[in-house]
């Protein structure tokens, strides 16, 4: 199987959630997940925690560098050390630069950026449906999921430009169901 060390990438709604826990059991790797390391260090009360806790608190976004600190932490314990899968980093180009820094920093390579490619329409109608199956909030008004798309085409999209002269972006059709489209991933792993 090809390189394990991967970042997972596509606008909201593009599954990237349901996609990431069939590709971890694939690859046998851990899933490392921004949301859920804030949810740790916030949990566990560390420095990284109460920093992110102290603007999470007062409604303004964690600034790259905590984030960074936390991605750093967590790529450099034992559990990695025969992959990974990144899920929700980086979301712009100086956070994929600072991950170019990190793991060169730790003598490993990021092998592929998983692009779960989908329209802004599909994008609307399934996370209009998520609203309603999971009752989340934000995803049920449609100008926060217009913004969402949009913050999603200006910041984190430049990624894929980034990665691309790397010849690591592997593009995946993400329309269809959630096998087929795990089975075009799952392509990608078997050449």
């Amino acid at each position: 199987m090809s390189g394990k060390n991967v970042v997972l990438f596509g606008p909201p709604g593009a599954g990237k959630g349901t996609q990431a826990v069939r590709l971890r059991d694939l690859l046998d790797v851990p899933h490392i997940s921004t949301g859920d390391m804030f949810r740790y260090h916030i949990k566990n009360d560390t420095e990284l925690g109460r920093t992110a806790k102290e603007y999470s608190n007062s409604g303004r976004l964690v600034p790259d560098e905590v984030t960074i600190a936390m991605v750093r932490d967590r790529l450099s314990q034992a559990d990695v050390k025969d992959g990974f899968l990144l899920d929700g980093f980086p979301r712009s180009v100086p956070q994929a630069e600072a991950l170019d820094k990190i793991i060169s920093d730790l003598g490993i390579t990021l092998d592929h950026v998983v692009n779960i490619s989908v329209q802004d329409e599909e994008i609307r109608t399934r996370l209009a449906k998520r609203a309603s199956i999971e009752g989340r909030a934000d995803d049920a008004d449609p100008a926060v999921i217009q913004n969402r798309i949009d913050t999603y085409k200006q910041q984190s999209e430049p990624c894929l430009s980034y990665y691309r002269p790397k010849g690591i972006v592997r593009d995946i059709d993400g329309i269809g169901s959630i096998e087929e489209v795990f089975d075009r991933i799952k392509a990608v792993f078997e050449k």
